[in-house]
């Protein structure tokens, strides 16, 4: 088996380096193509980003492999990549009072889409989302400068930063899986992205366990977990396949459904030869058709 484990040493870091071009470009591309975010899960890129910024500032004082460094930058421009292109092309409201376009506006069914403080996350406009990002990577940065040097403390908050953003990691296939739940179709997600993610959890559970270089036992634990929720998302994609989703119930106004008879507005005197007493309500009666 030593002959395995060397193939695993040499190929799995190149794999985790392109793996996050090999998962989302042909998402982004589909994205573009279609000019439709329709189906993609936001919280993707935000769980990416936080994770991959979080891991970036728990190298100084972890020194786990160079690889998962690499990986984390790459991932942090492909997700900033991927979030343009989907604010690009969010599906617009419904119109008439209806519910609207899934997943980005009225999210208010399910755990993870529904309303949230502050409407984190879920804003129309696309600079807030840029604004949190920038603010995220400023506050890292000002952390890691003002605690580098406090020899007591820097361990502690160190651990605490790459703690969370694995933690993090971890639950980055939950938004695709429910959304794939409510919508009983996994529609707009794409299937090169679910075998990228299989095929990577495959490889990063035999290299985390395998590998002769430091990996800290956070990456071991969150990626077990990961794999197992990517592997009930394979379970999804064969129950639901990629069909059409629901389609979203355009409401009508209430007095639509009321019965003629009940309806205030309606005209109580169907009779097109109306006298000039039984004209309609707001209709003043001529002087000629009271000559008549």
């Amino acid at each position: 088996m030593a002959w395995l484990t060397t193939i695993t040493g040499y190929l799995t870091p190149i794999f985790l380096v392109m793996s996050p071009v090999l998962s989302y470009s042909d998402q982004a591309y589909s994205m573009h193509r279609n000019k439709s975010s329709a189906g993609f899960s936001l919280d993707i890129p935000l769980i990416m980003l936080v994770a991959s910024l979080c891991r970036i500032f728990y190298y100084p004082g972890a020194r786990f492999d160079v690889a998962l460094l690499i990986q984390s930058f790459v991932m942090v421009v492909i997700q900033v990549i991927l979030l343009k292109i989907a604010l690009d092309h969010r599906p617009a409201p419904a119109s008439k009072g209806g519910d609207s376009a899934i997943p980005f506006a009225r999210a208010n069914e399910g755990f993870w889409e529904r309303a949230r403080p502050y409407q984190f996350w879920q804003w129309r406009s696309p600079k807030p989302y840029w604004q949190f990002v920038l603010s995220l990577f400023i506050g890292l940065t000002v952390c890691e400068l003002i605690l580098a040097p406090m020899h007591g403390v820097y361990p502690i908050y160190s651990s605490f930063v790459g703690y969370a953003g694995l933690a993090i990691e971890a639950t980055l296939p939950l938004p695709q899986i429910l959304a794939n739940r409510r919508l009983r179709s996994c529609k707009g997600f794409r299937f090169s992205v679910l075998i990228s993610w299989l095929v990577g959890d495959a490889m990063k559970m035999a290299w985390f366990f395998t590998s002769s270089t430091t990996i800290p036992w956070a990456f071991k634990i969150c990626g077990i977990f990961q794999a197992g929720c990517d592997s009930f998302l394979g379970v999804q994609y064969l129950m639901y396949g990629s069909g059409p989703s629901l389609p979203a119930v355009i409401k009508e106004h209430p007095l639509s459904e009321w019965p003629e008879s009940h309806n205030p507005f309606a005209n109580p005197n169907p009779n097109p030869h109306t006298s000039g007493r039984d004209t309609p309500l707001g209709r003043r009666t001529s002087s000629t058709e009271k000559k008549i």
